[in-house]
């Protein structure tokens, strides 16, 4: 079953730290993920770039508003995503209870939704399929 793994990362986490610390950090972190791809849990993952080059999109006043920044409701900023393989939520915690990652803020761990049927009933509706056809 896939996770998605939701790294938030403290403000200026990594720039408190000495370069030191910092690389030895990400060298965890590296290290850890090539662990997970050899063992077949790592499918994907992507760092974000920090905040302040986030745009957010919102339906207001029946259009999209675009503005600046992602406007959380928390001190802690979404720092990457990692797709995980697992065979269930425990196994998924597991392996990321291990990630170097948690010390620089907190993971939140989804169970991926399988869109599969919905997307294929979509296709049928905008083929002019019958339902269930």
């Amino acid at each position: 079953m896939k996770y998605i793994c939701l790294g938030y990362i403290e403000p200026n986490k990594f720039q408190d730290m000495s370069e030191v610390e910092r690389n030895a950090m990400l060298d965890e972190c590296f290290g850890y993920d090539d662990l997970l791809r050899s063992n077949g849990h790592f499918t994907a993952g992507e760092a974000l770039q920090g905040p302040e080059t986030a745009t957010t999109l919102r339906w207001k006043n029946g259009g999209v508003a675009v503005t600046d920044g992602p406007y959380a409701e928390t001190k802690e900023q979404l720092g990457g995503i990692l797709v995980l393989e697992a065979r269930d939520l425990n196994h998924a915690i597991q392996l990321i209870s291990k990630h170097p990652g948690v010390r620089a803020g907190p993971f939140e761990i989804r169970p991926a939704a399988d869109l599969g049927e919905l997307v294929r009933e979509s296709a049928r509706r905008r083929a002019g399929e019958a339902p269930g056809a």
